[in-house]
């Protein structure tokens, strides 16, 4: 090479040296087009139009699925024409609705009581008290017409909503005009109503829980965990109601009837659909068809639908279907603040075909007037009228003018509550000692290690409605990225198992070209909750691992915000109605999220695992117990067991403080960490013994109240999964420890 040539290559590398230090030491920026730092936005549904109300995301998952599941009992009503068709139907349903409800008691004394009598002209009140039960009591009030001849008609009157029952002065008006039309009437307090509350605080002579519907809510959680719907003590109330009013001299056996309105409708539809003896049924705005109801107003009481009726393919309709052609007449209005008068007019049209084959269908009929959630004068006027015809009653069904008592003069109890009257038993006694039998039937079947396990697994996806992820990649979607320092964050939406996303941060380490153990973390209040600079997500990313924060359906970006007038979510219920649960669809998600980390090429597909906060672990738990691609779990404030919550009167698990001065309205009830039906055949711990020998770490865990348990009551619950670790090869991979933070070791313990 000539000197000229080494002169050129000499100034080549010089000169290109120099630029790039340039490039690298400043990089000309111009000052008027330079963007100004953005706040960091961490919603992954940011400006997306497929997902823009992701609180609609869970309530549309769930009704979606009952339509499908409405268009297959569509199609075998569509086949029914004759007489036949419907009584074969009738017989199914009935079969059905048995297994539904549950095995009824043994009935008992019921030990009726008169406490007081008032007199009026024309007739009398006699304050009833009478145990459904044995302990268990039952109030009302019984109003007998003056100068009867012979047997009368009798009607049980089983009331709607209201604090007061059957005090209310519309009860007490209707009451009075069925009385003097000829007809005995027996108006009882539903349970947590009247004098009939259930959590009765003295300290404030109120329940502790809440007004009525809360109530209903409230034991109907405890009852559906036990794996019974709460329906079934209102119906039971009412078959001992009607066995007192057969059981006296002056009612007519075969002239019984029962009415209500509102949430009493609902009960009067049971009832009647339930006993036979039940002649003439008057169900008042509540006529609707579940279709329309979840499409609307959404369940709004535990009382109000069946765990699993959807899907057995029994709807609301079917309760007026199975006791045809007997007398029934359904009321509405137009402009009913909790269900629609399309679903009431579409179920009269399908139950009126029934009695058509039957050729009576001018046995059922329907009463509509122009007004909010009300019985007017008009429906009221419908109401006497119906009666009258069906029992035969002769004379002018016009409403008379009726004096009104003030609820003192109606108290039955000489307390004004039957729990400091008498004592005795609520719903929740009840269901709890049915609860003692499930309890002890797991502790029997526990005994046998190795089959019980493998039965948890089956039974616990049957229970949940789990459906497991299809094999393969996940479909995802980027919609965003922040760098940090030392890391990345990207904002994903991973399919769920229907027409919804996850919404996912993704936490990457940058600067090291190994492949990291991967966490996904999940958090009550959402993936952003520590996903700032400085919070937990960024330690664990520092400590060098992947992080997944998943908003999991119904949490976070995704938090059920369709609620009914109560303010209740309502996902739980509705998803118990088609034989599914949100705790299923979460631990579904789970595992799609550990699918989508598998496939990282960052990630190492062997060291997965997950984080679950408070109630979220409950997913994980079952997630985890399902797929053994979840390497280990750590659990910081679990709620341990579902047996502490319907085994002990006062709980908190779903309770959502509201604020609100007063005692009437609390807390919002949100039952999305419940699964019905789970004490038949497991619990919490058992799912703990199924993920064994893989590693789990248990934090601060919470009894039922949410506070941190206690030694005794951690042992109690933590015997079999313990017992099952130490059977193990690595005895040492449970562990169970009071800290309220997340130790850095404790991570690296789990998921290393």
């Amino acid at each position: 090479m000539g000197k000229y040539q080494l002169y050129m290559l000499f100034f080549c590398v010089c000169f290109t040296a120099q630029t790039l230090f340039a490039q690298e030491k400043v990089l000309p920026i111009n000052t008027h087009l330079d963007l100004v730092p953005e706040e960091e936005n961490l919603d992954v549904f940011q400006q997306w139009i497929r997902w823009n109300n992701p609180g609609s995301l869970l309530i549309h998952h769930l009704t979606k699925q009952a339509r499908d599941l409405y268009e297959k009992r569509d199609r075998e009503i569509a086949e029914l024409r004759t007489k036949s068709d419907w009584m074969n139907r009738q017989r199914t349903v009935r079969d059905k609705l048995d297994e539904l409800a549950g095995t009824f008691p043994e009935k008992t004394l019921l030990k009726p009581q008169i406490t007081g009598t008032i007199k009026r002209q024309g007739y009398r009140i006699d304050k009833i008290v009478f145990e459904a039960f044995p302990g268990y009591y039952v109030t009302g009030c019984l109003y007998v017409p003056e100068g009867l001849q012979g047997k009368a008609p009798a009607i049980l009157n089983v009331i709607g909503h209201n604090q007061e029952a059957f005090r209310n002065p519309l009860y007490q008006v209707i009451n009075h005009n069925l009385a003097m039309k000829g007809m005995i009437v027996l108006a009882i307090d539903p349970p947590g109503q009247g004098e009939h509350l259930q959590y009765f605080d003295p300290d404030i002579n109120f329940s502790a829980i809440g007004y009525t519907v809360m109530e209903h809510n409230y034991f109907g959680n405890q009852c559906a965990i036990s794996g019974v719907s709460a329906a079934k003590y209102f119906i039971w109330e009412g078959i001992r109601a009607i066995d007192y009013l057969v059981s006296r001299n002056d009612v007519d056996p075969d002239r019984i009837g029962v009415t209500g309105f509102s949430g009493g409708g609902t009960v009067t539809s049971y009832i009647a659909a339930f006993d036979d003896r039940v002649k003439v049924s008057v169900p008042c705005s509540w006529s609707t068809t579940n279709r329309r109801q979840l499409e609307t107003k959404g369940i709004q009481d535990a009382e109000a639908s069946f765990i699993g009726g959807l899907a057995e393919g029994i709807t609301l309709e079917d309760f007026l279907e199975v006791r045809a052609p007997k007398p029934t007449l359904l009321t509405f209005t137009s402009r009913d603040e909790y269900l629609t008068l399309q679903g009431a007019r579409e179920a009269y049209s399908e139950a009126k075909s029934a009695y058509k084959a039957f050729g009576l269908e001018d046995n059922i009929e329907m009463a509509e007037d122009d007004s909010k959630h009300w019985m007017t004068a008009k429906i009221r006027l419908a109401i006497y009228a119906f009666f009258m015809k069906h029992f035969n009653i002769p004379g002018d069904p016009a409403e008379m003018e009726g004096e009104v008592f003030s609820e003192e003069e109606l108290r039955v109890t000489p307390t004004g509550q039957v729990f400091t009257s008498y004592g005795g038993d609520m719903i929740f006694d009840v269901n709890r000692k049915e609860t003692e039998k499930l309890v002890e039937q797991l502790e029997k079947s526990r005994k046998n290690m190795d089959h019980h396990l493998g039965q948890v697994k089956v039974r616990a996806k049957e229970l949940s409605g789990f459906i497991a992820p299809a094999p393969g990649a996940v479909e995802a979607f980027i919609n965003g990225k922040y760098r940090r320092e030392g890391y990345s964050v990207g904002k994903y939406a991973i399919m769920g198992e229907g027409d919804y996303a996850i919404p996912v941060l993704l936490f990457v380490p940058e600067g090291n070209p190994k492949k990291h153990p991967a966490i996904v973390y999940l958090h009550p209040k959402g993936k952003v909750t520590e996903a700032k600079p400085g919070g937990e997500i960024e330690r664990l990313v520092k400590k060098g691992y992947v992080v997944a924060a998943a908003d999991v359906l119904g949490v976070g970006e995704t938090e059920n915000t369709v609620a009914n007038r109560q303010g209740t979510a309502d996902a739980g219920n509705t998803a118990a109605l088609i034989g599914r649960s949100v705790v299923g669809i979460q631990a579904g998600d789970i595992l799609r999220v550990v699918t989508y980390l598998k496939a990282l090429p960052d990630v190492n597909s062997e060291k997965i695992g997950a984080i679950g906060i408070d109630e979220m672990g409950i997913p994980l738990i079952h997630a985890a117990a399902f797929d053994p691609s979840i390497k280990g779990i750590l659990l910081s404030g679990l709620p341990l067991s579902y047996r502490a919550v319907a085994m002990n009167r006062i709980y908190k698990l779903g309770m959502i403080p509201t604020g609100y001065k007063g005692p009437g309205l609390p807390y919002k009830m949100d039952f999305s960490a419940t699964i019905a039906g789970v004490l038949t055949a497991y619990d919490l711990p058992d799912l703990l013994g199924c993920i064994s020998p893989r590693k789990v770490a248990l934090l601060n865990v919470k009894d039922h109240v949410l506070e941190s348990a206690s030694e005794s009551f951690i042992e109690q619950e933590m015997d079999f999964p313990t017992s099952v670790y130490s059977k193990s090869e690595v005895p040492d991979n449970l562990k169970i420890l009071p800290l309220a933070e997340i130790p850095g070791e404790m991570v690296d313990w789990c998921f290393q």
